[in-house]
């Protein structure tokens, strides 16, 4: 699975899944990439505690920052510290977050990375934000513009880099963002937010509330049966025509990143049942 997109996937969880981290951990391949949020409802010590957890099993933690929940730099670099001290801090994800006005001094994610705290403790790697399908609240022109700002930042700052998308439904506007991506040289690794297997309803309710296309005809382009909103549904079909359209050549190196709305084991699961299938094929 050299050139698949399902080759070294990464994870997430919340600061509150450590316990499901552990239900779940037997079954997640060691040194898996699992990033932990940064939500309005967790605190410094979950955060650190599931980034701990995250390493003490065998995995690679990707702490969130959240720049517009920063209150300040100090309580930045009190986060930053204390993943340093666990050893946390190589591997670090900054987005925006969902605040409209920032709690501090960090209007968005590019100012994070512009203070230049990030290395002085101990960081080495920085993923980013990418919308495929664009944002509900930043216009189109803006999403560019912050994409290139960064990574000219991190290539200047002699830091490596990963975007990370928002997840989506539809491979059309994927493929096409990823060769826009590539055409702004851009080279930066890309992984393509995709939902684990959940509940219809549950992810179309997630769809609605970040603003990601989810009309009839996409849903069952996904696989989901509108008419029978108690079903799950997983991203096979997703990930079958990503696969069969990547071209490496092309769109550069192209990974997933699967959210975990229906529970890390159950995703897990379904992951390893797909890689099991596809390998019988």
């Amino acid at each position: 699975m050299a050139n698949s997109v399902m080759s070294d996937y990464s994870l997430e969880m919340t600061g509150k899944d450590v316990d499901k981290l552990d239900e779940a951990r037997a079954l997640i391949p060691a040194g898996t990439r699992i990033n932990v949020t940064f939500l309005g409802n967790e605190d410094l010590e979950m955060r650190v505690s599931a980034s701990r957890a995250v390493k003490d099993w065998g995995f690679t933690p990707v702490p969130h920052i959240s720049a517009r929940r920063l209150k300040s730099q100090e309580m930045l670099e009190e986060f930053l510290g204390r993943l340093q001290a666990d050893g946390t801090s190589e591997n670090v994800f900054v987005v925006g977050g969902d605040p409209t006005t920032p709690e501090g001094p960090y209007a968005d994610s590019h100012e994070v990375i512009l203070s230049g705290v990030l290395p002085d403790y101990g960081v080495k790697h920085v993923s980013v934000s990418g919308y495929p399908e664009g944002h509900p609240d930043i216009p189109h022109d803006a999403l560019w513009k912050a994409i290139r700002d960064k990574d000219q930042t991190l290539k200047t700052a002699g830091l490596p880099g990963t975007v990370i998308t928002q997840f989506g439904f539809d491979v059309d506007p994927v493929i096409t963002w990823i060769e826009e991506v590539r055409g702004h040289g851009i080279e930066l690794p890309i992984r393509i937010g995709v939902p684990g297997p959940a509940g219809i309803k549950r992810l179309l309710s997630y769809a609605k509330r970040f603003g990601v296309a989810s009309s009839a005809g996409i849903a069952k382009k996904y696989g989901m049966s509108i008419t029978n909103l108690m079903g799950t549904a997983g991203p096979d079909k997703f990930i079958r025509e990503l696969e069969e359209r990547y071209e490496p050549a092309r769109h550069g190196e192209v990974k997933l990143h699967f959210y975990t709305f229906g529970g890390l084991k159950a995703t897990q699961e379904w992951i390893n049942q797909f890689e099991a299938k596809s390998l019988s094929r």
